[in-house]
Order: structure tokens, then C-alpha cells, then sequence
């Protein structure tokens, strides 16, 4: 393990196929699971695998990142010699500017890595739910010599077209690479986790820099070294969802929620860590009714909760039902109002008898048609749902909305809801 001590976690992406939920916070710091947000599983996977030694490339709407990781505290990094630190661009340097593509975002904080002396470097996405212990990998990528290590896994055919796929030979070396191909030739994928030898990233980085590309480790760095060098392929099994769709992110909440979950929390073996915020336990009153569900610290639940998860601080009072939801912390869902296939943002405020995901999706959202197609309703953060309104399926809620800005008739499937003049990606969130 001294040879692989420090490991590079990007999380600077846009993540606009998450919608409303990523557009004023990073996609790695939307919550996730009840608790948690996403970027806890690559972390704790680093703390579990012995690597306190940790970077975290940010640049898209970084608060809510730094908020929650802070000192590193509760992944036991708030250490004197190694922790966590958050690399942020700083534009109008002479020496930097926005990070043009994820292998740029590593260029600029090069000297990171020589300033650790490291001969091989870890390199992880910031937004995929898994467990992993790289211990494994980074023993196959010494052992075999590789100038690059990429763990695998398998997918759909139909899916593996919004990954980096991947053709190897018989002895698990790499032949082949193409990012999100039109026509995948098979399931085998990238993972987003790669083992660099130093040596080798750097000389590619180097000649890369000097080119017009994208400056992306799964469209340039990766095929390059797999043309130029040896790069091995590492299987690896168990849960593994990259959160990179709304549809993605809502399935892998309602995965936890089966009776044997593909991914269990429970697992104190390989525990997923996170800053706890001090709510009372969770209450449930004399008329509650709930099943197949997570609740959470700080919630009240007094009527009826379905296949849903319910983060800190939630409240659902008598005669309401919340079913195949994800509701998050701070919530409010008033007496006899209605959720089915929602998702709400934070402390979003649901009036008495409001009924949202009401009647079948026929139609596709009007502005955001490839994220909202299945049936889910989104309402932002902090939005008053007045009392009594019906809101159909695929419908979009813009943040910070109040009850004047609701129209007073049905909302109908497909619908985009916000404030006159206002743009949807205005304000900020954690």
C-alpha cells in the first residue's frame, strides 16, 4: 500500500441530466440513500481501503461540497499529515484557469502529486454509488507492471452506450476504448476508478495538454495509453450505479428499499460514512403506517409512507400518503396531501390535500424532455405546494416558488413550473 497512498476524487461535473437537483449544488453532494450524499461512498471506500491521504477536484457550485466535507472529520481526515483538501480553480491566475476537462482538472494540481513523492496515483469518481476496496486492484496493477489500471464491470447492452466501453484480451489487458460509442459492441464498461503509474500519467498529460481535445480521461488520456502503453483491466463485482440520470438516481434510492437491497447500508463490515446532524429520534404516531421504507432521524411520521425514503427531518402528518417517493430533509407534507413517484428538494413545504404525480405520464417534460420522461414529478428546494392543488406527472418545480405562484387549476403532466422572469438555474443550494 506505500506505493498507492494519495488518491484524486473528480467531482467538479455539471451533472444537468440530474435536473433541478444538480443545478445549484455539485452532483456529488445531492443527497442520497437517506442520509448521506453521493460522494460518501467513494469516500468511505478510500478511508475503508487504508487511503487517508485525499483530493477533491471541485469547480461547479462547490459550497454545498465544502459545507459538507468540511475538515473531514467524520471519514477520520482531519489529520495533520495527510486529510482531505478541496482543489478549486481559481480563475484569473496566470497558472490557472476554469478546468477544461477531468484529466486538466489533475494537470493543474500536479504539483499535489509531486509534492507527495507518489509513484502511483488513484483517480475516482465522485458521483457512483458502490463499495470497493481498492486493495485488490492496486496489488494486480503492481504485480502485472501496468502503466494504467481501469476497473470494469458489467451492464446492458442497451446501457452501455453512456459509458466508456471497454474490448481486452485473453490475459485481461486492454485493447480497446471508446467513450459512450453510439453502437456498443458489448457490455463491458469502465467504472470511473483508474490506477496511474505516475511516470506514465504524466508523460500523457504532458502531450495531451499540447493538443485540441477535451482534455477527459475516458475520450483522450485512456484510449491514448491503451495505443501507447499497458493498461490492465481489473473486474470487479458487487452493486455498482453511476448517478447520472434522474431516472438512475431515483432507481438506486428505491434499490435500498427491497427486502434483500443489491447494496445494503446495513453492512458495518464496510461502513459508508458521513457528518451526522443532530436531530431526535424518529417518531411514529398512533395512525402511522409505514412499509418498505427508510426513515430517518428527526422525521414524524402520522399517516402513511410506501416504498419511500424519508431524510432528517421530515414531517407527514395524519391522512397523507407518501408513496414511491424521495423526500428530503426539513419537508413538510400537510394533512391528506398526496406524493406518488416524486422526488422533493429540501424543506419543501406540501399544503393540506395537494395531490403531486397524479394520473398517467403521457407527455414528457416541455423543458426538460430527456430528464423527465418516466413519470417522476421534482419539486426544488423550499418550494410551497399550496393546499389542494393537483400536479401531474413529469412535471418540474422550480426552487423558492410560494404558494401566489402556483396556478389555481390542475397542473397537467409535463408542466414546467417557476416564477415569471426568474431563470431555473438562478440562487444556490446545499
Amino acid at each position: 500500500m506505500s506505493h498507492v497512498s494519495y488518491a484524486m476524487i473528480l467531482a467538479g461535473g455539471l451533472g444537468s441530466r440530474l435536473c433541478l437537483l444538480s443545478e445549484k449544488r455539485a452532483k456529488p453532494a445531492v443527497p442520497f440513500g437517506g442520509k448521506y450524499r453521493i460522494i460518501d461512498f467513494t469516500l468511505s471506500n478510500c478511508v475503508n481501503s487504508g487511503i487517508f491521504d485525499i483530493g477533491i477536484l471541485t469547480q461547479y457550485r462547490p459550497l454545498s461540497l465544502r459545507d459538507h466535507i468540511g475538515i473531514g472529520r467524520a471519514w477520520d481526515l482531519d489529520r495533520k499529515r495527510g486529510g482531505v483538501e478541496l482543489l478549486q480553480p481559481f480563475q484569473g491566475w496566470a497558472e490557472s484557469d476554469w478546468y477544461r476537462g477531468t484529466a486538466d482538472a489533475i494537470w493543474q494540481n500536479w504539483d499535489r502529486v509531486v509534492e507527495r513523492k507518489a509513484e502511483h496515483l488513484l483517480v475516482l469518481s465522485g458521483d457512483h454509488v458502490y463499495r470497493m476496496d481498492y486493495r485488490p486492484m492496486i496489488e494486480a496493477h503492481l504485480q502485472r507492471g501496468a502503466d494504467a489500471t481501469v476497473a470494469i464491470t458489467e451492464v446492458a447492452l442497451d446501457q452501455a452506450s453512456q459509458f466508456g466501453v471497454v474490448r481486452t484480451d485473453a490475459a485481461g489487458w486492454i485493447t480497446g476504448f471508446l467513450e459512450k460509442p453510439k453502437n456498443p459492441p458489448a457490455g463491458k464498461i469502465s467504472m470511473g476508478v483508474y490506477i496511474f503509474r505516475t511516470a506514465a500519467l504524466r508523460e500523457e498529460m504532458e502531450l495531451d495538454a499540447m493538443r485540441a481535445t477535451s482534455h477527459d480521461f475516458g475520450k483522450n488520456i485512456v484510449p491514448s495509453l491503451v495505443q501507447r502503453g499497458r493498461v490492465l483491466a481489473f473486474p470487479a463485482y458487487g452493486y455498482w450505479q453511476d448517478i447520472g440520470t434522474l431516472d438512475s438516481y431515483y432507481r438506486a434510492n428505491l434499490d435500498l428499499l427491497s427486502p434483500e437491497p443489491p447494496f445494503p447500508l446495513q453492512d458495518l463490515r464496510w461502513p459508508i460514512f458521513t457528518p451526522s446532524t443532530e436531530y431526535p429520534p424518529a417518531r411514529l404516531g398512533t395512525r402511522a403506517h409505514v412499509r418498505s421504507s427508510i426513515v430517518t432521524h428527526g422525521t414524524i411520521v402520522n399517516g402513511t409512507v410506501e416504498r419511500s425514503v424519508l431524510f432528517p427531518g421530515v414531517v407527514v402528518e395524519e391522512g397523507a400518503v407518501v408513496r414511491d417517493s424521495i423526500v428530503m430533509g426539513e419537508s413538510w407534507i400537510g394533512p391528506r396531501a398526496e406524493l406518488d413517484r416524486c422526488i422533493l428538494d429540501k424543506r419543501v413545504h406540501v399544503g393540506r390535500g395537494a395531490r403531486i404525480g397524479v394520473g398517467e405520464a403521457l407527455r414528457p417534460n416541455r423543458g426538460c424532455p430527456e430528464h423527465l420522461s418516466a413519470g417522476i414529478t421534482i419539486v426544488g428546494k423550499a418550494s410551497r405546494v399550496p393546499g389542494g392543488l393537483v400536479i401531474g406527472r413529469n412535471v418540474r418545480v422550480a426552487p423558492d416558488l410560494v404558494e401566489e405562484d402556483f396556478p389555481r387549476e390542475a397542473v397537467e403532466a409535463g408542466e414546467v413550473l417557476e416564477r415569471e422572469g426568474e431563470s431555473a438555474h438562478a440562487g444556490s443550494a446545499s
